[in-house]
């Protein structure tokens, strides 16, 4: 067997059981994300690291609609540069800083109408937790996405002793396994290959889509970012601004 087809056989799996294990916390999940669109206020998203990747796949793309709200900070989720100014140490230091997520929040105007979605596969580090919390401490519903195995293997690094999926209220298990990557090559030491972000994604898209049918189950279907490929390029640009235009109104709030 060739290694990306082990990698497929792993990747395919995760998939599997999120589908048979989690699709009740998937649906719970977009249930509370329904009822925070319909009141016209927002869902939050969080990621740092390579989980800011599920947050922009949330919104806005091909496919996805007004209501979430991401938040990404470049500090934690600029990779590009990876050693030198903006490097990757800096980034993971930052993200174990206490007290950042508490600065990052109060640039917006929260309330417990909103919701928060906190995307991290480790569930360890400082910053994604205290977003949790500091949403918890508003009144939101926050929902993590989130390797339990991952969780329950490593320490957490946040001063109360907790990980990301012991202080939210609903977790969506990625399936991940510890370590996230999951090809072993003979001869190499190490494994390589993540799933979590194809993981992630799968989740970010399934909670849309149910989102997607309860929006419009309740008279509310939502402006969709959509392909030329299937309404054509005028209807597609007209849509693409009346997307923006609806987010732009709905995101008012949070500068109010």
């Amino acid at each position: 067997m060739y290694p990306m087809d082990r990698y497929f056989d792993a990747a395919i799996g995760v998939v599997q059981r999120i589908r048979a294990e989690q699709a009740d916390n998937i649906r719970r999940a977009a249930q509370v994300c329904a009822d925070v669109i319909l009141r016209d206020r927002l869902v939050h998203l969080f990621g740092a690291g390579h989980s800011r990747i599920p947050v922009e796949e949330m919104f806005p793309r091909y496919g996805s609609f007004p209501g979430f709200h991401p938040i990404v900070e470049l500090s934690m989720t600029y990779h590009h540069e990876v050693v030198g100014a903006n490097g990757q140490r800096q980034a993971m230091f930052i993200e174990n800083v206490p007290g950042l997520a508490s600065r990052i929040l109060r640039n917006f105007a929260l309330t417990a109408d909103d919701a928060m979605v906190v995307f991290s596969t480790g569930g360890t580090n400082i910053v994604p937790i205290e977003i949790a919390l500091e949403a918890r401490e508003t009144g939101m519903t926050t929902i993590a996405v989130t390797s339990l195995a991952n969780n329950a293997s490593s320490r957490t690094r946040h001063a109360g002793g907790k990980n990301l999926a012991e202080v939210c209220d609903i977790v969506v298990d990625n399936c991940v396994p510890p370590g996230d990557a999951v090809v072993w090559i003979e001869g190499l030491e190490y494994p390589v290959s993540p799933v979590s972000t194809l993981a992630a994604c799968a989740i970010a898209n399934a909670i849309k889509a149910e989102v997607a049918e309860l929006l419009t189950q309740a008279g509310k279907p939502p402006f969709v970012l959509t392909s030329p490929v299937h309404i054509g390029a005028e209807r597609s640009q007209q849509l693409f601004d009346e997307t923006y235009d609806d987010y732009r109104r709905r995101v008012g709030v949070l500068y109010g």
